[in-house]
């Protein structure tokens, strides 16, 4: 069963991120979407990246109308994190569902494992729990002045599609584009096995007092063709379907025979 947007009216759609308001990446996301629809802007008020599915319980949250761009229904800077912004969208800020949500453009992949850890897939995946189709983007370029310009032709073709077409349901899409400027196509992909070899930097204060930095290396251990990390490094755009639903059916027979 698709979801699929009524287009007698002008689809309303929400625009987020998790490397704040004020990043290129998500000013360029803003840029594509103005051509397709009514869009609404609610963001971070800083960088969130890494903050994964994160929910503020412990703090106030303060929210502030913003000048963004003059064709934007309106923008709003919010305290909480990616998946906080997407909730108090839906709850408070709009007055109907949006048609469509779109997180990013991030700086820097969220292919492989990263999904789990990403801010900007977060806020997707929270509006894919409210029933909005979503979409992620990401681009493998962690640089703040990161070139977005050949991404934009991509974007509004797959956006339009979303649009008229809906996606499965409870379904999210997360779509990373390796750092070229001319791409060999779209691939639906698996998410690649592969996965963070970390380790915790001490350091010390001027003052004497001992801190830690994470640091780790990326380290793929998936030689499939069909995965995330294998499009991106052979020049193609890759897109995986992600669901919220964490059950591991497969398991669940297996789970019976331990007699828990």
């Amino acid at each position: 069963m698709l979801e699929r947007n009524n287009m007698n009216k002008r689809p309303l759609i929400l625009v987020t991120n998790d490397d704040g308001i004020t990043a290129p990446g998500m000013r360029t996301l803003i840029s594509v979407m103005i051509e397709l629809g009514d869009v609404v802007v609610v963001a971070p008020d800083r960088p969130q990246s890494g903050m994964g599915h994160a929910v503020t319980l412990d703090a106030p949250l303060y929210c502030e109308k913003v000048s963004i761009d003059q064709e934007v229904q309106a923008a709003y800077q919010f305290s909480g994190t990616p998946a906080d912004c997407v909730k108090f969208a839906v709850s408070t800020l709009l007055d109907r569902k949006p048609d469509l949500c779109v997180s990013g453009i991030n700086h820097g992949s969220n292919s492989s494992i990263n999904v789990i850890y990403s801010g900007t897939m977060s806020a997707a995946i929270e509006a894919g729990i409210e029933g909005i189709p979503s979409i992620g983007f990401s681009l493998l370029d962690y640089s703040w002045d990161a070139n977005f310009e050949p991404l934009k032709k991509e974007i509004k073709k797959m956006t339009q599609k979303v649009l008229a077409q809906g996606l499965p349901k409870d379904i999210i899409l997360n779509v990373n584009f390796p750092n070229i400027p001319d791409f060999k196509g779209v691939k639906i992909c698996r998410q690649a096995r592969a996965n963070w070899h970390e380790k915790f930097d001490e350091r010390t204060t001027p003052h004497g007092k001992k801190y830690y930095w994470l640091q780790g290396e990326f380290v793929n251990h998936d030689l499939g063709e069909d995965t995330d990390e294998w499009a991106l490094k052979n020049g193609y755009i890759s897109v995986v379907p992600v669901q919220f639903d964490l059950t591991a059916y497969k398991a669940m027979e297996a789970l019976k025979n331990l007699n828990f």
